[in-house]
């Protein structure tokens, strides 16, 4: 053995896939047993639930739906506890169960979306008590091992009567714990490991105890691996040699705990020696990897297991490197631990993954019996790999998952039989990839406005509006906002007047009782509802210009609900007609201008969470917490005439009408608590969601706004700080997303004004007010474009007028439709992007050709005159003025301009030396002056900390006297704190007086006559 000899899986990661990826609706079962709780297929995953005692199978699915989640079902498979599983290592479809009801049944399962078969396809009856483990031979079809208690027996699928002959007993009456296929080995309880059956039994005691243990061949050799408890309870792992089983050739000792082992599966390398193990023990946490010899890697996760799976090599994903996917059951879900090597990703590393065994059976059963021992042949040879796919089963067909590495995804789909093998590709295979749908608001820029447009120094906002209000809401002229004072005020700020709000308290409007929801009616600008605790809905007008007092009266009320409240919403077409939902799980029409409740509609048995008028204003739609959606035509009948599943979570949803009213968009809550999308069909509700888009985890509801020009949904919670965009589109995926706008404090709602609001010189596609906790702030959204010169017609469709009303409500409920008037949005001095000239394409760069062709000494001489001549003009049409000049040659005049040129320069150069020479002298008899009171002012500044500059600035005292300094009397009284001025202020003022008298002091001193120096010396002496 090479000592300095390392594994290239040495630095293997593990990496647990996120809660989004885990595999939800799980119920596995705790019951014990010694075979495996989970399996997989290429395609499929069966696990033990804990259901009818454990005698019911989960089925799910390797890769998740289109709509990014799995679907999870069940199939009732045993009468009594199933003890162990596994799918045939030829047919994905094909899954074997054994139970303690003494039966191995063969199931032909299908994909979890479908219906599962009622009857097992084939029903072995061993007759030997209880049993606990089953497992497929790996080169024959339909050869089953069946271990009970006390024996193990050989069957052949195709002849259920009985088993083969060559039954394998325990020794010593003792019970099996694994079995394991190469020619067949098994364990018993009593420490004993044997070896058969087509040959004599070898038995070898290979264990210290007798707690539980499993066992695994390693593959083209004769070495098998094993794992249990030594004599002091700790898990080991010992290697052996099948044909000398009277010692071990190794063990590793993995420390002590209560769950055995379990041997999941080996990846061999090219280098014979080295592989990679799995290991898991039951009810912990760490999954672990042993890379060939070297020191384990841990992978905790976060509940403990239940069992353990590896998926099969051929779904592995070679372009991130991954060489292992094991699958782990806990109590409520399935968790996949992906582990990768660290290498160059999009690239194929032969090392890594060496020619792997084929779904297509060497021989049969019958064959295997008689003597056969051909192998399975690789279906795929790593010269195959080196051409850049890697190719997975999938029943009768290979996915084509990745071409040449170039991180381009591509999806199609061919049949086995096209691909010979050997297959001869070339190595700069490529094939054309159909183009991803793309949103071109997939750039949308969020972005706050100016300053001035803000209302600032709002105060006592209502921050615990219900969880069906959206908070506040807004139309073209003003903004209508809860506030937290007692009897239901709501607060009526006019668009027009945006800036720092009073102090003082606002003119509001008192419902005498707590709000519960409240909009404004869209075809009338003056008129707000208000709906309260109460069960009463109030009708306000405001008076234009705004409030000025406070309203305590309404206009109308309208009574007929028994319970509270939750949400209101006016019909899309016709005038003064009114949705709302209450506690009483009634849905009431109103007609506001007679004052009177028109429709009931019934067939809610929760909450109602939200409520929809479609865009022809036919149909209402509702989502409620009993998990439905429903949809009425209310002139027809007051129960639902379609009804589906919704959001699993009961915490909140909304929806809304998309793609012209062919989809219903629902937001709301999965199991798990997370933020989701659902896209509901009109035509099938009941078919239940077609798409569905996560988004994070949050307890707020997100709440939608949808623009029907541009088909995109923006969306944002309550206390949130981002806003998510996405556009739908009425075909797979369905959701696209887009840029999301965030903010720097949460928002407690956002309301969004008429498109015609809109700056579309700018590409402004929606526009809306964002409510803080003390302010309401403009939003625009605007889509980047270069040509902002131009009309975008593309973005800008002629819009619907729905603040114009098209019918009454009276028309409406007597069997009218009404219609949208539509405008087109296009400034009158704009054209359209369609009809602006396509732009010249200049090149920047001359071609290559250009600059690499010779050119002569005179080509270059001329090249460089034309350059000149061009930076200088043309001298034949602007000639200088000198060349009208008469009696002078041109020589002379150039003589003459030299001359001149020199005499001017000569000139200049003395005069600047003089100035230079002067100002040099001013500085220094300045410096000399100025030097003792220069430093006496800057002591002076120190100390007080206040410079002489900054105090003038404060008195506007531009020269110092006395007289000049006066004026900060007149500064102190101003900045009075009774005049609206502070202390600090006051202070500031009397510090600068100060610092100038005692500038005044230092110059008073120094303009004092200096005795002689011959004085100085006698003063001296």
């Amino acid at each position: 053995m090479n000592r300095f000899k390392t594994s290239k899986f040495k630095n293997t990661t593990p990496k647990i896939a996120k809660r989004d990826g885990w595999i939800g609706n799980v119920r596995a079962g705790s019951f014990p047993s010694q075979g495996a709780n989970i399996k997989s297929s290429p395609r499929l995953v069966a696990f033990v639930t804990e259901q009818a005692g454990g005698g019911i199978l989960g089925l799910t699915s390797v890769d998740p739906g289109s709509d990014g989640k799995w679907a999870v079902t069940s199939i009732s498979c045993h009468a009594d506890l199933i003890t162990d599983l596994d799918f045939s290592p030829f047919d994905d479809d094909l899954l074997a169960t054994c139970s303690a009801d003494e039966t191995v049944k063969l199931w032909r399962v299908r994909d979890p979306d479908q219906e599962q078969p009622g009857e097992a396809e084939v029903t072995l009856c061993p007759r030997e008590g209880r049993l606990e483990l089953l497992s497929f031979h790996p080169t024959s079809s339909g050869l089953l091992a069946v271990g009970s208690s006390k024996t193990v027996q050989i069957w052949d699928a195709s002849r259920p009567d009985a088993p083969l002959a060559g039954t394998v007993e325990g020794r010593n009456g003792r019970a099996l714990h694994m079995q394991a296929w190469r020619i067949d080995a098994g364990f018993c309880r009593r420490r004993w490991l044997k070896i058969g059956p087509k040959t004599q039994p070898r038995i070898a005691q290979c264990l210290q105890n007798n707690k539980d243990s499993r066992i695994l061949w390693i593959k083209d050799s004769d070495h098998i691996l094993t794992t249990g408890f030594d004599q002091m309870r700790g898990r080991e792992v010992k290697l052996w040699d099948s044909r000398k089983l009277t010692s071990s050739l190794g063990s590793a000792n993995l420390g002590t705990a209560s769950g055995v082992c379990l041997c999941l599966c080996l990846v061999t390398c090219i280098v014979s020696s080295h592989g990679l193990l799995i290991l898991c023990g039951l009810l912990t946490e760490n999954p672990l990897a042993l890379v060939g010899g070297s020191r384990p890697v841990h992978c905790v996760t976060d509940a403990p297991t239940r069992g353990v799976a590896a998926v099969p090599k051929l779904v592995l994903d070679v372009s991130s490197c991954e060489v292992m996917r094991v699958l782990q059951l806990t109590d409520s879900s399935i968790v996949p631990v992906n582990y990768h090597v660290p290498r160059k990703v999009n690239e194929f590393h032969a090392d890594l993954y060496p020619d792997t065994v084929g779904q297509t059976a060497a021989m049969s059963a019958e064959e295997w019996w008689k003597g056969g021992d051909k192998q399975v042949r690789p279906p795929l040879s790593s010269s195959f790999l080196c051409s850049g796919f890697l190719l997975g089963r999938r029943s009768s067909l290979l996915t084509c998952r990745w071409a040449t590495f170039c991180g381009c995804h591509i999806s199609y789909l061919l049949p086995f039989s096209l691909l010979p093998l050997p297959l001869p590709l070339p190595l700069s295979l490529s094939l054309p990839l159909p183009p991803g749908p793309s949103s071109k608001f997939r750039h949308l820029q969020g972005g706050v406005l100016h300053r001035d447009t803000h209302f600032t120094n709002l105060r006592g906002l209502n921050l615990t509006t219900p969880g069906e209000c959206d908070g506040f809401c807004a139309n073209r002229h003003r903004v209508a906002v809860p506030l937290a004072t007692a009897g239901g005020q709501i607060a009526v700020l006019e668009l027009s007047q945006a800036g720092k709000l009073a102090d003082t308290g606002l003119p509001t409007i008192q419902n005498s009782v707590n709000v519960a929801d409240f909009t404004w009616d869209p075809f009338e600008c003056h008129r707000l509802v208000v709906a309260g605790d109460d069960a009463k809905i109030r009708v306000w007008l405001v008076p234009n210009g705004g409030l000025t007092e406070v309203l305590t009266e309404p206009k109308a009320v309208l009574q007929g609900h028994t319970e509270k409240i939750y949400s209101i919403k006016f019909h899309p077409q016709a005038s003064g007609l009114l949705a709302s939902s209450s506690y009483d799980l009634t849905v009431r029409l109103w007609d506001l201008e007679s004052g009177r409740e028109v429709k009931v509609l019934r067939g809610h048995n929760d909450q109602i969470f939200g409520l929809a008028w479609s865009p022809d204003g036919k149909l209402l739609a509702t989502v409620c917490k009993d998990g439905k959606v429903r949809i009425y035509d209310p002139r027809k009948s007051a129960d639902p005439v379609q009804e589906g599943s919704g959001p699993e979570g009961q915490r909140g949803a909304r929806l809304v009408w998309v793609c012209d009213g062919r989809y219903l968009m629902v937001s709301g809550f999965d199991c798990r608590s997370e933020r989701t999308l659902y896209l509901y069909s009109t035509k099938s509700l009941s078919s239940g969601a077609i798409a569905s888009a996560p988004t994070d985890v949050s307890p707020s509801t997100l709440i939608p706004f949808y623009d029907p020009d541009t088909s995109v949904v923006i969306l944002t919670g309550k206390g949130d700080t981002r806003v998510y965009v996405f556009e739908i589109v009425p075909e797979a995926p369905y959701f696209l997303e887009c840029a999301s706008f965030n903010s720097s404090e949460p928002h407690k709602g956002l309301a969004f004004l008429p498109k015609t609001e809109c700056d579309v010189r700018d590409v402004e596609v929606a526009r809306g007010l964002r409510l803080s906790k003390t302010s309401i702030e403009p939003v625009a959204f605007k889509v980047p474009r270069i040509r902002k010169e131009f009309f975008q017609d593309d973005v800008y469709p002629e819009t619907a007028v729905w603040w114009e009303s098209s019918l009454t409500a009276s028309a409406w409920l007597a069997g009218s439709d009404g219609k949208y008037r539509h405008i087109s949005l296009k400034p009158k001095d704009m054209t359209p992007v369609s009809e602006a000239p396509k732009e010249v394409q200049v090149r920047k760069y001359l071609p290559s050709s250009h600059y690499l062709e010779e050119k002569t000494d005179e080509q270059k001489k001329d090249e460089l005159l034309s350059a000149m001549i061009g930076k200088l003009g043309n001298m034949e049409e602007n000639p200088l003025p000198q060349e009208s000049f008469q009696g002078v040659d041109e020589d002379e005049w150039a003589r003459y301009l030299a001359q001149i040129i020199v005499m001017g320069t000569q000139v200049v150069g003395r005069a600047f030396a003089r100035a230079l020479r002067q100002e040099y002298a001013a500085s220094q008899a300045a410096a000399e002056a100025r030097g003792r009171a220069g430093q006496q002012s800057a002591a002076t500044s120190s100390i007080t900390g206040m410079s002489l500059q900054e105090a003038q600035q404060i008195l506007n005292v531009s020269t110092l006297s006395p007289e000049e300094i006066q004026k900060y009397e007149h500064l102190f009284k101003v900045n009075d704190k009774t005049a609206g001025g502070s202390f600090y202020l006051q202070s500031k003022v009397v510090r600068a007086k100060e610092r100038l008298e005692e500038e005044l002091c230092i110059q008073s001193q120094d303009d004092k006559p200096k005795p002689p120096p011959e004085q100085k010396q006698t003063a001296g002496t």
